[in-house]
């Protein structure tokens, strides 16, 4: 192990993280491809080891050599081109999120970048934040690719009101999904949930080898939940930028809330997330309904807090 002070020491390590990030993941994409699916022939029969493709037959649909797909497979990524890594991708039937994920994986192996402080708290410029709250109608958030809840809107805090009775801030969707009690129940597809969660973070970790806060949240969710963990280990990532989301509010009841992400391009770690209901529906009036019980209840906070405001001491009795 590396001493304390030696920053192309722990440059090592980082590298060495990102080589068995490339074993694994490959690892586990081989194993999902049969070779009946890869169109080759069963060779061996019931006596194959594996269940899916063996390194040499990844290398012959890739069209480079066993031993160089080995060397890839291994970590020793420096220099590969983008003909080996598309030939690769086609073998192992990866699709856009997982190709993105393998050059991103490929990238870091090769690095020679050191490690960055831990970064400041991102803040969301206030333009973004004035957009947000004139969408009075749709709850609406800027998320960062560790899933931080950077910002909200009045209608998107009273939404995600369960995850924002963490005390931890920025409120973050992995930790509320995997380490509350009260996420199970909040999301009514809870396993989906977990899933894309889990393959969101394992894709951003590809992106930015050096975010220090997505390594401790990692590291947190690791050594506190199983399942995050069983899930970890699956490799597997994606892009979810759209879909419906099935929510069950302590106020409101049910909600089936379609969501769509937007890059905010000045900010390219940041996404707009929305969510709407479709109109006329039983989830349109409880998102009315939520809308007017968070409006009460902030009036009413507003009111408990001016009436517990001391006396003015200028004041003097009579």
């Amino acid at each position: 192990m590396a001493g304390r002070n030696d920053p192309h020491g722990i440059n090592r390590d980082i590298r060495d993280d990102v080589r068995a990030q490339i074993r694994e993941f490959l690892g586990t994409r081989r194993a999902r491809v049969t070779p009946e699916q890869a169109g080759l022939p069963a060779y061996g029969g019931d006596r194959r080891r594996v269940t899916g493709l063996r390194r040499e037959e990844v290398a012959l649909l890739a069209g480079i050599s066993g031993e160089y797909y080995t060397r890839l497979e291994r970590g020793n990524a420096t220099g590969v081109s983008e003909s080996v890594i598309e030939g690769i991708a086609q073998a192992l039937q990866l699709d856009e999120a997982e190709r993105t994920h393998l050059i991103d994986l490929l990238r870091g192996a090769g690095t020679s970048r050191p490690p960055r402080r831990r970064p400041a708290q991102q803040r969301v410029r206030p333009a973004v934040q004035r957009v947000l709250d004139s969408m009075t109608g749709t709850p609406a958030f800027v998320l960062n690719g560790r899933g931080d809840i950077l910002a909200a809107n009045h209608l998107g805090r009273a939404l995600f009101s369960p995850v924002y009775a963490d005390p931890v801030r920025p409120p973050n969707n992995a930790r509320f999904i995997f380490l509350s009690p009260h996420a199970t129940e909040f999301f009514r597809d809870w396993n989906q949930v977990a899933g894309d969660a889990v393959a969101m973070l394992r894709a951003e970790a590809g992106r930015d080898l050096y975010d220090r806060r997505l390594t401790d949240l990692i590291g947190e969710l690791s050594t506190r939940s199983e399942e995050f963990r069983h899930r970890w280990a699956a490799h597997n990532v994606r892009m979810h930028t759209t879909g419906v989301k099935l929510l069950h509010h302590p106020v409101v009841g049910d909600l089936d809330l379609p969501f769509d992400t937007f890059p905010l391009g000045a900010d390219p770690s940041q996404v707009l997330l929305t969510y709407t209901a479709e109109p006329a529906s039983p989830s349109q009036d409880a998102l009315d309904l939520l809308a007017s019980w968070a409006a009460n209840d902030a009036i009413e906070r507003s009111t408990s807090a001016d009436d517990s405001e001391p006396a003015d001491s200028s004041e003097t009795s009579d």
